[in-house]
């Protein structure tokens, strides 16, 4: 399988995924692995994690070249190896708290008491997608890991140059080995993994998060997804306008827009709707491609030529239905080989329009004005999608009661995408941005894990029944 370069267009990579064959020898051998690695207990496994990070560190610049050659974007790059040092240490502090010794507790029969116990899955398959290659990878194997269970990773055949630096970093740490893998392969190789694994986290678009679900059901395993959004942003007649337009533009455009959370969809009180037009407008226009060096600009390159017709698609529907083009480009540009847009943004938008109703995942921002905070709240949620959004209001409180009313499963107050870099947070996707238990707060731990109870007759009293 032949991959392309997202900067040139040019094939110069090419994976070899594994036959159903060897990746049922490889997940039997994890198997049987993942025996001793849940028996070596909690602070066995932080130290294995801890020691992880350090070779992660030492390889940082080659897995840094490696992500930058698939994606073709370099803070984003930075960011994402820089965030696996945090997650590895709060899931540290996360775990070592979950698994601490629970004391026996008397039940409602008083000579009965009770132990609470957990049990791990054997083998968790993760199937992460290309937007953010590396950290989207970790977000559930991390903490899969310290719960005991071996991990499968399969990342997006779109961007796979890191597998094999991260492997050969995962393969220094002996306490890894057997435990977590990384594999490339493409959709094939992922419905492999949805037979031959016992749960699986899925991130990606919610067409292929129906199909995952699909598997996962004909085997009867456990599934979490984590799928496509439609976020919009409310900005109220009392809100900070300069604050607003700045926050709302980074949260659009960031690594080009192309992540889940980003936001797609800007609904302005009428009152103030020219002033924050205008000054969104100037802020755009100040933002260059990353090219013909990642350090060119800000906006780096679309990843996946498959965007790039969907970008294409919905802006050439805006404009037949009446879309005005007040900032950027009528379509993608092909520069060198490579594809890339320019932060867009679209008046006289109606939600008739695919820009308004289908993700994006591109730095395009329609705005459209509204006139009471009832119709505000009744745009935002006119979408099959619930994963995040943003309200920008003169108060708090004021804030509060609109985002009260989305219905999503999280909402920035006077920011936005805080969701991207605040974890704490427990929350469950939304109509069909996915399903399952929270994947952020110090409970997703418990995706991993079967509660298990000891009931115990501690007094040897006779049974009345």
């Amino acid at each position: 399988m032949k991959i392309k370069n997202p900067r040139t267009g040019q094939y110069y990579y090419e994976i070899f995924p594994p036959t159903f064959e060897e990746l049922k020898t490889k997940t039997k051998s994890m198997r049987e692995a993942q025996e001793d690695w849940k028996e070596s207990g909690i602070e066995h496994r932080i130290k294995a994690l801890q020691d992880w990070k350090v070779v992660v560190e030492e390889h940082k610049e080659k897995l840094i070249d490696a992500l930058c050659m698939d994606t073709g974007r370099k803070w984003e790059t930075v960011l994402e190896v820089d965030l696996v040092a945090l997650s590895i240490d709060r899931w540290s502090k996360i775990s070592r708290e979950f698994f601490a010794t629970t004391e026996r507790k008397t039940s409602s029969i008083p000579f009965l008491e009770i132990e609470q116990g957990y049990e791990p899955y054997s083998l968790v398959g993760v199937i992460s997608p290309w937007n953010f290659p590396l950290l989207l990878s970790l977000i559930d194997t991390i903490p899969a890991l310290l719960a005991g269970c071996a991990v499968v990773v399969k990342p997006s055949e779109i961007t796979p140059r890191f597998i094999e630096v991260l492997q050969k970093t995962i393969n220094q740490v002996p306490g890894l080995l057997g435990i977590l893998n990384y594999i490339e392969g493409g959709g094939e190789t992922g419905a492999d993994l949805c037979k031959l694994t016992d749960i699986i986290c899925f991130t990606g678009s919610t067409e292929t998060g129906k199909k995952v679900y699909q598997a996962a059901c004909n085997n009867f395993i456990p599934v979490f997804l984590e799928l496509g959004g439609k976020d919009a942003v409310i900005v109220t007649e009392t809100a900070d306008i300069e604050r607003a337009t700045s926050a709302v533009l980074w949260g659009s455009v960031a690594n080009a827009g192309q992540s889940c959370l980003s936001i797609e969809r800007i609904y302005v009180h009428r009152n103030v709707y020219h002033s924050f037009l205008s000054r969104l407008v100037g802020k755009a226009n100040l933002l260059k491609l990353a090219h013909p060096t990642m350090d060119s600009g800000q906006i780096g390159p679309i990843i996946s030529e498959k965007q790039v017709i969907i970008i294409d698609n919905q802006l050439e529907d805006a404009f037949k239905k009446g879309a005005v083009l007040t900032a950027g480009s009528r379509k993608c540009e092909e520069l060198n080989g490579g594809f890339y847009c320019r932060p867009t943004i679209l008046t006289n938008v109606t939600h008739d329009m695919k820009v308004m109703t289908e993700e994006t995942f591109g730095p395009i921002l329609p705005v459209m004005a509204y006139t009471t905070v009832e119709e505000a709240i009744e745009f935002a949620n006119k979408t099959q999608y619930g994963l995040s959004g943003a309200v920008f209001a003169g108060t708090e409180e004021e804030a509060m009661k609109i985002a009260r009313k989305m219905k999503c499963e999280a909402v920035s107050i006077n920011d936005a995408v805080l969701t991207a870099v605040m974890h704490e947070g427990e929350k469950n996707s939304f109509k069909m941005s996915g399903i399952g238990g929270t994947r952020m707060g110090p409970s997703a731990i418990k995706r991993f894990v079967k509660q298990k109870a000891y009931l115990i007759n501690s007094q040897g009293v006779k049974d009345s029944w």
